[in-house]
């Protein structure tokens, strides 16, 4: 009985501390607006934070968002290690706007050293508002769930006109050939999503590629 009184005590004061959370959350999203506002265009890059510096993606992230800073792009990460540093380092050296969106977590997520505009969040949904309303595309390299989520919800908000379409490419073909597949072979055989639904995003093998996809999805737009 006594563990349950303490459970309820402490259920009762994260309640008492709701109303003070929202100012945190509104100073979250106005840091947030104040700080990327200048930006210009940017893209956001997400993917595995476990990326090694000498695996391959790595080094293609790195080369992707330097291609993407000399197309004139900002490039927006989590700020943390894997393909989040590598593809900060390729905006630093390309000396563009290298911005990490970094979030606080239990086992302390530390900014990488190639960000030259950090930004800190506490709150996971007011850090993806951010990555989502200044980034003119989404590129997503191999990653788990954090990556699949960032795509998932990239792909929702295109599917259901909560946004108006914006370039999502997905980083090396044969890494997510399954999910591909799967998304073909079971969800679109079972009629819950439509043929449209899937060209919502695009395969790129190379950064080159990654970039003629988002000058051409912004050059058609302008006809």
């Amino acid at each position: 009985m006594k563990k349950q009184k303490q459970h309820r005590d402490v259920a009762e004061d994260f309640k008492l501390e709701d109303p003070w959370r929202v100012f945190r959350i509104m100073s979250e999203f106005v840091d947030g607006f104040h700080e990327l506002a200048e930006i210009g265009p940017a893209v956001s890059i997400f993917g595995s934070s476990r990326t090694k510096r000498t695996q391959q993606w790595h080094k293609l992230a790195d080369k992707t968002a330097a291609l993407l800073v000399k197309e004139g792009y900002a490039v927006i990460t989590g700020g943390g290690p894997g393909i989040m540093e590598a593809s900060n380092k390729g905006a630093a050296s390309a000396k563009g706007q290298s911005i990490g969106l970094n979030i606080d977590l239990p086992f302390e997520q530390k900014p990488n050293r190639y960000i030259n505009h950090l930004i800190n969040f506490h709150y996971f949904f007011s850090r993806k508002v951010m990555f989502v309303k200044y980034a003119k595309a989404f590129v997503i390299f191999p990653g788990g769930y954090g990556t699949l989520d960032e795509f998932f919800e990239s792909i929702t908000l295109i599917q259901t006109q909560r946004m108006e379409k914006f370039p999502v490419v997905l980083f090396d073909g044969g890494y997510w050939h399954g999910l591909i597949e799967w998304l073909r072979k079971t969800v679109l055989k079972a009629a819950n999503i439509d043929p449209q639904d899937l060209d919502i995003f695009k395969i790129a093998d190379t950064p080159e590629e990654v970039v003629k996809i988002i000058r051409d999805f912004y050059k058609n737009k302008r006809k």
